[in-house]
């Protein structure tokens, strides 16, 4: 299961998603296990976060990158700066 991370995402990628109009999520510097349930493609406003698949590599997320997380995703966050995101579920 692979997270696919869009760096530095076009500012017109981001208008016809329609990321602007997603809800936002916000969390403080902290560490937690997750569980991706349905895909999520979230877009980094703020922070920096470290993200590490069960059995995987960590790897580093934060501000103008546009990142999806595969159903079926266990892994850990690790939010190094607090973050602000915005995200939907498909």
């Amino acid at each position: 299961m692979q997270i696919l991370c869009e760096h530095k995402a076009s500012p017109a990628k981001l208008e016809i998603l329609g990321v602007f109009e997603w809800p936002i999520w916000e969390k403080e510097i902290s560490e937690f296990p997750w569980q991706y349930e349905r895909t999520e493609v979230c877009y980094f406003l703020r922070g920096q976060v470290e993200v590490t698949p069960d059995g995987g590599q960590p790897e580093s997320f934060g501000r103008g990158d546009l990142v999806t997380f595969p159903a079926g995703l266990s892994c850990t966050w690790k939010i190094l700066k607090p973050v602000e995101k915005h995200y939907s579920f498909e």
